[in-house]
């Protein structure tokens, strides 16, 4: 019996530590989309290249989660909900991993465009978008760590409202480019960065489909609403 009990807090304390990691790399990859989309509208430079030096952090934090990750199944042996656990750990920490890319895409793309002539308004709606996905991204950890389904399944609601934001800015980059062709350059930027968020917000609602499962067993059976179908077809993370 102390053998079995033994074990058992052994294995806690690895999920401890490997959860931590996963709260580490949520504030940083929260950090990263705030501080890329401030870039864009301040136009600071510096702050893009350190969004983009910044990233390296988050992929080390991926690498790690996953090594323990696969270290524990290894070890510990984990059957049932301890290796739905351990399972739910991968799949957060990639698509974490995968926001990050996104906001280093959006610094990379705001270093380009930085010297441009800027188009009224857009770096500012962009940062409201990427507002509504940071909150997303905040409540679906809280949601993970308190195995709130409720939450997460409110998460997974929300997305609707980013598909929403980026279809309105997509329009308004297509206005902008007729109006003057100067803008099309700047404009391909902008919704390239539009469509990183608009993914973004993509792997919130999947970390917050993975939670559901985590707690339930079961993948949620309804189709995920989507506004905008064309949301797959580009932007991704080179």
């Amino acid at each position: 019996m102390a053998h079995s009990e033994h074990i058992v807090s052994g294995f806690d304390r690895d999920l401890e530590g490997i959860q931590a990691q996963i709260m580490r790399m949520g504030g940083l990859v929260e950090e990263a989309i705030a501080k890329a989309t401030e870039a864009l509208e301040t136009r600071d430079l510096e702050l893009a290249r350190a969004v983009r030096a910044g990233d390296r952090a988050i992929d080390a934090l991926d690498e790690s989660v996953n090594d323990e990750a696969a270290r524990i199944i290894a070890q510990r042996q984990p059957i049932a909900s301890d290796l739905r656990t351990v399972l739910t750990v991968f799949r957060v920490s990639t698509n974490l991993e995968r926001i990050g890319d996104y906001a280093k895409n959006i610094a990379k793309r705001t270093e380009t465009i930085i010297d441009q002539p800027p188009v009224n308004g857009t770096g500012a709606s962009l940062r409201r978008m990427a507002r509504q996905v940071e909150l997303m991204l905040k409540d679906v950890l809280d949601a993970y760590i308190q195995r709130d389904v409720a939450l997460a399944a409110d998460v997974r609601a929300r997305d609707i409202d980013v598909d929403q934001m980026y279809s309105a800015l997509f329009r308004e980059y297509l206005t902008f480019m007729m109006e003057d062709p100067r803008n099309i350059t700047t404009c391909m930027h902008l919704h390239f960065m539009a469509k990183n968020i608009e993914r973004m917000g993509d792997h919130v609602t999947s970390i917050a489909e993975q939670v559901i499962y985590l707690v339930t067993g079961d993948m949620p059976e309804d189709d995920r609403p989507k506004q905008d179908r064309t949301a797959h077809d580009a932007g991704e993370p080179k």
